[in-house]
């Protein structure tokens, strides 16, 4: 008999004692990253927006925004406050899948699931950036156990207007959150001892109520010309590719996605898809309720993939499901439960891969490897921060001198969260279209007559000089990065008088 399939165990126990002690590891695992790695450029630029607090971002719903604010007020600039608060919203996601399997099924399933969601090497990174998909997946999560708990009681209003509120948050998290209301619908039409609450004024209200959230959303994105629906458009704009190129894109979804879930437990999950769409006229609703909310979505991102990359956290949400329903195959409640041997070799596979990736980030900030190139974009920010804040310290007049980063939009988030001063970086985008939030917040007009500390590589663009008295160089940031260097030109320019500068131009090249 396996560990899993003790019968006399307490699992309620069992899965808090679990819980307490990954919570612990993880603490201090987190204290030893943060102390060999800065935050990703992603973090920094959220950390950003936080200091802005608004109903949208040029890229993103604004839940990320609210609460790298609320951690920059609890915490100031502080990478072990943003990281903490991941591992939070990892571990609130772990205990509400706890408690949806056990209402689905019982104790000892929610802990199965607990331990396969613990073995994805996705959510070790889950715990460990506070990017859009720890809210996103507390979010879904605590939906699909609203939804189950309203459908058991479809004439009780506070269990629809919770789940309204927390499709409504949700919604604040990622655009994704807006399909959850479509999978509702659906699960509901295809189950026909259920199909009486399609008629349950209850349910309409709900999803009304989480649609009104998104109103002051959509009048922030009315102002800016729907600038985050433009940016997501772009995500869906398809290449032409030879035959070799677009097959090696291809394979690459289904790769990805085994590197992240683990190959053992993603195989599980696409045979438990296949066996369940087949057999779903004899699945319970139960089950059903699973396969709908996730078997239709990952075929559409399995044809999506066939024209153009799929990221590999688009599908995250829908991976869940489909992993709770290995859980229940695991603990016995599926038909074709009898392949214990398929069990026992996934869940020692994941296990091998998740101790692994744990023992990788020991070795490789520990050893000569943490300076392969790869990791220089996650070390060396807080020293380059500090060289930085002392050119600004030192400045004629540092009290009227602004800072501004040229290039990506991760240089100016870095400087704003690894500065001293944690200053109000502005950013100069060359097409003169917006490109990230800096060029949707108000740009260095607000500070005609100042100074600005420009940190660039090489020379000072033409148009941003000319739009300076005159500009001058001060010197060079270099923090050593192994076989890397980080390194800014340091520019000082006196007295601005115009902005925007306009935008640069390519000229084409005429073919002979």
């Amino acid at each position: 008999m396996s560990y899993f399939d003790d019968p006399s165990a307490n699992w309620n126990r069992r899965f808090a004692w679990l819980c307490a002690g990954v919570f612990v590891f993880r603490v201090l695992f987190t204290l030893f990253f943060c102390a060999h790695a800065d935050l990703a450029g992603d973090e920094a630029y959220y950390w950003d927006w936080g200091r802005r607090p608004d109903w949208g971002y040029y890229s993103k719903p604004p839940m990320i925004g609210w609460l790298m604010g609320l951690v920059g007020w609890l915490t100031g600039a502080c990478d072990i406050g943003v990281r903490m608060t991941a591992l939070v919203m990892g571990t609130m996601t772990l205990g509400v899948i706890f408690l949806l399997m056990q209402r689905l099924y019982d104790a000892r399933t929610g802990f199965i699931a607990a331990v396969l969601l613990l073995l994805t090497p996705a959510n070790t990174g889950l715990n460990l950036f506070l990017t859009i998909d720890a809210p996103l997946l507390l979010s879904w999560s605590l939906a699909l156990l609203l939804f189950w708990w309203a459908v058991e009681k479809p004439s009780c209003w506070t269990r629809w207007l919770a789940l309204a509120l927390v499709m409504g948050l949700g919604s604040f998290s990622k655009q994704m959150m807006l399909v959850f209301p479509v999978l509702m619908v659906a699960f509901l039409a295809f189950d026909a001892e259920r199909r009486a609450i399609l008629r349950n004024p209850r349910l309409w209200v709900s999803i009304l109520i989480g649609a009104a959230f998104l109103t002051p959303v959509v009048l922030w994105q009315q102002r800016h010309e729907w600038i985050t629906l433009e940016h997501t458009a772009h995500h869906f704009n398809a290449e032409s590719l030879g035959f070799g190129r677009w097959l090696t894109r291809t394979l690459e979804w289904p790769g990805v996605q085994a590197l992240v879930y683990s190959p053992g437990l993603t195989a599980a999950m696409v045979l438990v898809l296949w066996l369940g769409l087949r057999g779903w006229r004899g699945m319970a609703a139960r089950e059903r309720y699973l396969l709908m909310a996730s078997a239709p979505a990952l075929i559409a991102f399995s044809a999506l993939a066939l024209r153009q990359r799929i990221n590999p956290n688009w599908p995250a949400v829908f991976w869940l499901p489909a992993l709770l329903l290995v859980a229940a195959w695991f603990a016995g409640h599926l038909p074709w439960s009898g392949m214990i041997a398929w069990r026992r070799w996934s869940l020692r596979v994941a296990a091998a891969l998740v101790v692994a990736a744990h023992l990788l980030i020991p070795a490789v900030f520990l050893t000569s490897l943490r300076g392969h190139k790869k990791l220089a974009e996650l070390r060396g920010w807080e020293e380059t921060g500090q060289q930085a804040g002392a050119f600004l310290d030192k400045a004629p007049r540092p009290d009227h001198t602004f800072v501004m980063a040229l290039g990506h939009r991760y240089h100016a988030a870095q400087m704003a969260f690894s500065m001293p001063q944690n200053p109000r970086v502005y950013r100069w985008e060359p097409s003169g279209h917006p490109m990230s939030q800096y060029e949707i917040w108000p740009g260095a007009e607000e500070r005609i007559g100042d100074d600005g500390l420009i940190l660039g590589s090489g020379s000072v663009p033409a148009p941003v000089a000319a739009c300076f008295a005159s500009v001058e160089k001060l010197g060079k940031i270099e923090v050593p990065l192994g076989k890397k260097t980080r390194a800014y030109d340091v520019f000082l320019g006196r007295g601005l008088k115009s902005w925007p500068p306009p935008p640069v131009v390519k000229k084409e090249v005429a073919k002979p």
